[in-house]
């Protein structure tokens, strides 16, 4: 998986992270369906918020989910997913987009690619999913040529780059491709007047993408001699974080003018997550979750709790003249083959590095190796006005943000 907004589940509450994996299941489903089990591969957390819009937009309907069969990235479990031309206009602009991906990586000569027959194969897959993104996008309504034409004068612009070069200039094709995307979910959900508002919310979108991703890359692509924006127009790393911050604050303000059904978790994704995407970036995030902690309240005490604190808790079954503790039930354990298979779509999900998973072969909760995911109050602090109540963000969020 790849993309800029990655939520950890611990920071959604239920029905957001339901939502949030129902369109996710939604793009991978949809690549296959029009595409083929191997277009899966380009499923991205990025392209999700497509299908987000829409819904976000159009207001969720009976017809808009379906239930999806049991699936190793879900624990082997069925879950409703989103279907529709929300989902459908996500997988062709994904698919776009992982080809130009593809092309650059071409381009760059990185690992593999390095090797002529491996580059041409490379080649071949991108072409084929120009094809496919633009065979579905046509029955949509929406021309992919516009993201193929940006993506192809992106090499011509970074060719021509050097020291001095505006890093908006730079980054413009991945805005205009960015922008398109996002102003025809207005098309698809009806709602034409949030064209304009949405096209300004993914054209700087797509500049913190590219942005984000030359922060990442930066000491990689020195290390190999590849191309980097911000090395290439010597652009130091504090003006980068300038223009993050700026195209934050307009992304914002670009959604205040957008009419939504239900905007819950477009304001998660694109204000709170996407926040904490430019703080990863640029390490400047910080790690307050701690599993079972909270806020603090007046009343917190510290110390040990009142009597003694080294006897045995109350109802404790392993006291003296206790009764034995009842057996635990029996659990439904998976086979090797089928633990193997959900452990390694725990693993591609990240689930087993955040919050709690279940154990791929006893079914029991675990908690995961790490929390580095900050505290889930945190999700509001761009606004500096949320209200009490405000944690987790995503069900009763009052900021205005």
């Amino acid at each position: 998986m790849f993309g800029i907004v990655r939520p950890c589940t611990h920071r959604l509450s239920d029905g957001l992270r339901a939502e949030w994996m129902a369109h996710l299941c939604g793009l991978c489903l949809a690549l296959r369906a029009d595409h083929g089990q191997f277009a899966r591969i380009v499923t991205n957390y990025d392209g999700l918020i497509v299908s987000v819009l829409t819904e976000a937009q159009a207001g969720r309907t009976p017809a808009g989910r379906r239930t999806a069969g049991p699936c190793p990235l879900r624990a082997m479990r069925t879950a409703p997913v989103a279907r529709g031309e929300g989902a459908r206009l996500a997988a062709a602009v994904s698919l776009v987009l992982a080809s130009a991906k593809v092309r650059d990586h071409v381009a760059d000569r990185d690992g593999l690619l390095a090797r002529r027959p491996v580059a041409a194969a490379a080649r071949r897959v991108a072409a084929g999913w120009d094809r496919a993104g633009a065979r579905t996008g046509a029955t949509l309504g929406f021309d992919t040529a516009l993201l193929v034409d940006a993506v192809d004068r992106q090499t011509g612009i970074e060719s021509l780059a050097g020291p001095g070069t505006p890093l908006l200039t730079v980054t413009e094709p991945t805005e205009t491709a960015t922008a398109a995307a996002f102003a025809h979910t207005a098309v698809l959900a009806g709602k034409p007047r949030n064209a304009a508002p949405l096209a300004e919310a993914g054209r700087l979108f797509g500049r913190l993408a590219h942005l984000l991703d030359a922060v990442e890359d930066r000491e990689a692509d020195a290390a190999t001699g590849a191309w980097n924006p911000l090395t290439a127009t010597g652009t130091p790393l504090a003006e980068a974080r300038r223009l993050c911050d700026d195209a934050l604050h307009g992304v914002r303000l670009a959604l205040r003018e957008v009419e939504f059904a239900d905007g819950k978790l477009v304001h998660v994704l694109l204000a709170h997550e996407l926040r904490r995407s430019v703080d990863r970036a640029f390490g400047t995030s910080s790690c307050s979750h701690q599993e079972g902690s909270g806020p603090l309240t007046p009343d917190a005490s510290f110390g040990p709790p009142p009597g003694n604190p080294y006897g045995a808790p109350p109802g404790d079954p392993y006291a003296p003249g206790s009764p034995p503790p009842p057996p635990r039930p029996p659990r439904d354990r998976r086979g090797l083959i089928a633990g193997c298979l959900v452990w390694a779509g725990l693993a591609c999900t990240c689930q087993m590095c955040c919050g709690t998973y279940e154990d791929p072969w006893s079914r029991e909760r675990r908690e995961a190796l790490c929390n580095n995911c900050g505290d889930c109050c945190e999700a509001c602090d761009c606004c500096g006005q949320c209200g009490e109540g405000c944690c987790c963000c995503g069900d009763s969020c009052g900021c205005d943000c």
